[in-house]
């Protein structure tokens, strides 16, 4: 029996932690965006819009904008989450806060800015495109944050939402994993609990998408079709997959048959590379990995600390040869 347990509530001398946060101004907020105009708008995030500037000081942040005509609890919520997570946290491959604007009228996170912007600009877009070295990089760069967050932080936290808009890249192209709107925190002991939130379909694991149930289990499984993802540049929601095929039996069945060729995205092997086996190699077990994270079965997935293990293993392999 799964136990329900109250999400999101920890001590509060866990979130008295807002180390070196700015306070900033709405009024230099304004004038840093030209009163919010939309050429400097990066993206979207879970309740607002993301814009790009450089703050009075001639530092370059990412600034969200919480909107709150959407008059939706579950918007308090995402702000209040992501400010506690953010402020509580310290870790390479995490986004990093470096202040806040709250009123009762407006409400923003200003975050470091990051210039490579996600890996799905990296991967669907015509103008851009990631090795097999780079993605694996960024592969190792989001477990490790991931590891951080199941086993080495003061309390575990649970992203929820992990997908490839949902990292970024900063100028040396490492990876930060960011959006942490409705992540879940868990106190000791603690380790699943459930939730009437959905994250982006898709990605979400079996016991999360039906039962509602989240785990470190189930960021694994997200974990697991971001990877297919980065290596067969196919989204798990792409025409091509359907009842009767989903992105993950697609790949599956590649590995059985040894057709990988057929999954992978051509760009990375180069049949006509001199080093194509040494990077089908390395490809292949990328994927085998990635299904390890996909099991149906919450307990039969990998943990993230051997996902880290594992790859670096790959990696160091890869460049052996």
């Amino acid at each position: 029996m799964i136990r329900r347990q109250k999400l999101n509530t920890l001590p509060d001398s866990v979130f008295s932690l807002q180390l070196a946060w700015r306070r900033i101004s709405y009024r230099e907020l304004k004038e840093a965006t030209n009163t919010f105009n939309e050429s400097n708008i990066l993206g979207s995030g879970s309740f607002g819009l993301v814009y790009g500037r450089t703050l009075s000081d001639g530092l370059n942040v990412a600034v969200e904008v919480f909107n709150l005509q959407l008059e939706d609890a579950r918007l308090t919520r995402s702000f209040a989450t992501k400010s506690r997570v953010l402020s509580s946290i310290r870790h390479r491959n995490l986004v990093r806060i470096i202040g806040c604007c709250s009123n009762t009228e407006f409400k923003a996170l200003i975050m470091e800015y990051m210039p490579n912007g996600s890996p799905d600009k990296w991967l669907f877009s015509s103008n851009y495109f990631l090795d097999i070295l780079k993605s694996l990089n960024i592969a190792i760069d989001v477990a490790l944050a991931l590891k951080y967050l199941h086993h080495f932080n003061t309390f575990t936290i649970v992203h929820c939402d992990l997908k490839a808009s949902n990292v970024l890249l900063d100028e040396d192209m490492v990876a930060h994993v960011d959006d942490f709107g409705i992540a879940k925190l868990f106190g000791e002991g603690e380790s699943m609990g459930q939730t009437m939130t959905l994250a982006t379909i898709g990605y979400m694991s079996p016991e999360y998408g039906i039962e509602g149930i989240v785990s470190t289990s189930s960021n694994v499984y997200s974990y697991g079709i971001l990877l297919l993802e980065m290596y067969t540049r196919k989204k798990p929601t792409d025409a091509m997959f359907g009842e009767e095929m989903i992105l993950k039996s697609w790949v599956s069945h590649s590995l059985a048959e040894n057709t990988i060729t057929e999954v992978v995205d051509n760009n990375l092997l180069g049949k006509e590379d001199e080093n194509f086996s040494r990077k089908e190699q390395c490809v292949s077990s990328i994927l085998a990995l990635a299904i390890e994270c996909l099991h149906n079965i919450p307990r039969e997935r990998i943990n993230m600390r051997e996902v880290v293990t594992r790859l670096r293993k790959i990696k160091a392999t890869f460049l052996a040869r």
